[in-house]
């Protein structure tokens, strides 16, 4: 085969290849958006304790939302059964149980959609052969997780249905962390398939410390969950002291010491604060070291975009607890989360590298042979 109608073959391939991965970058950024909206729709579920409302689930039947007196009546009658209406809302009315109803039923129902957003263009793409071998795995497998997190939604819910008046801070924490998850997935992925030339190569030892920091990221929004479970934010409203101390006293009353990481209200706390000093420090250094190693490559501009979004995050959490958690800069700060999260996720993709694609190799090699004499 001629060497230049094999280099105009393959250049049209990359073309094409350029076309298919700009519409799944679309694709996945709707998802990303979708999720984050799904992450703060829950948050508001948890602000408002309207988690508990819908006490069954029906992954087809609870689409539909009560449509007559009857079903609303019905609905208001399985609340009633649970140890939340009976030790804490025993004078809810109908009225009032509507309220909670509506934020539990919006996050299932856009769940639910969510994972039809995800799951029929997966297929067109696959279908239509403009998926790539190497992503059909990988999107597979957040598709699982995906079903995953449905199970452990319900999962969560149920903990609160018998014995307990709320749900487990455990389950809600494993619930938010695995969305979170899912998000920063998706983001490597979409991340992977930029159409920017490739950046100045990085150490990889700068890789290893944007790992460490997304990491980070995931344990204080772990944190963050139990903080949420246990609404350990409404006590000790003060900053920079809790309680009067820097380290505050009664950290560790409970036996086993390690409940106290967990279900220790002042500790998880003081715990979430110490974490998210660490993080701080951790995307700082970050920042200055990428500055100094690589300073005239996108990388520096990713963490420097990374420090300003997590000084931020630190005004809206300070400004959260001061304020005794409100609901508005409650999201506020949970969205700010999502949003360090992805820039994390982003940083670490790009010191990576993004995937190269189908037929780059192979058109380098062409011209090469072109440029040699014959």
């Amino acid at each position: 085969m001629d060497v230049r109608t094999g280099g105009s073959r393959i250049a049209g391939e990359i073309d094409r290849v350029g076309r298919d991965r700009r519409r799944l970058r679309a694709w996945l950024a709707i998802v990303v958006l979708a999720i984050g909206a799904l992450v703060i729709v829950g948050g508001a579920t948890r602000l408002t304790h309207s988690g508990l409302s819908m006490t069954k689930w029906h992954p087809i039947h609870g689409v539909v939302p009560p449509l007559n007196q009857a079903e609303w009546q019905e609905e208001f009658a399985g609340y009633k059964q649970i140890p939340e209406y009976r030790e804490l809302n025993p004078d809810m009315t109908l009225a009032g149980f509507k309220g909670i109803f509506w934020w539990e039923w919006s996050h299932r129902l856009l769940a639910r959609s969510v994972g039809i957003l995800f799951a029929v263009p997966l297929a067109f793409f696959w279908l239509s052969g403009r998926l790539e071998s190497r992503l059909k795995a990988p999107l597979v497998g957040i598709f699982l997780l995906g079903g995953l997190q449905g199970f452990i939604g319900w999962w969560m819910v149920s903990s609160g249905l018998a014995d307990r008046t709320d749900v487990s801070q455990y389950r809600l924490a494993t619930h938010l962390t695995l969305a979170c998850i899912i998000l920063a997935a998706i983001a490597w992925v979409y991340a992977g398939l930029s159409a920017k030339p490739r950046d100045e190569a990085a150490p990889n030892w700068l890789v290893w410390l944007a790992g460490l920091v997304a990491l980070d990221v995931f344990l204080q929004i772990y944190l963050g969950g139990l903080v949420s479970g246990l609404d350990a934010g409404f006590s000790y409203n003060t900053w920079p002291l809790m309680d009067g101390a820097i380290v505050p006293h009664d950290l560790f009353t409970m036996e086993p010491v390690w409940r106290n990481f967990f279900e220790n209200p002042k500790c998880v706390q003081f715990l979430h604060r110490t974490n998210a000093y660490l993080l701080w420090t951790l995307i700082a250094v970050q920042m200055i070291v990428t500055l100094a190693t690589v300073p005239r490559a996108r990388h520096a501009n990713r963490a420097m975009v990374l420090f300003v979004l997590v000084t931020v995050q630190a005004v809206f959490g300070i400004t959260t607890l001061l304020l005794e958690v409100p609901i508005d800069w409650a999201l506020l700060h949970q969205g700010g989360a999502i949003v360090v999260l992805l820039a994390a996720v982003m940083h670490c993709r790009g010191l990576v590298g993004t995937c190269p694609r189908p037929g780059e190799d192979a058109i380098g090699e062409g011209q090469g042979r072109l440029s040699r004499p014959a």
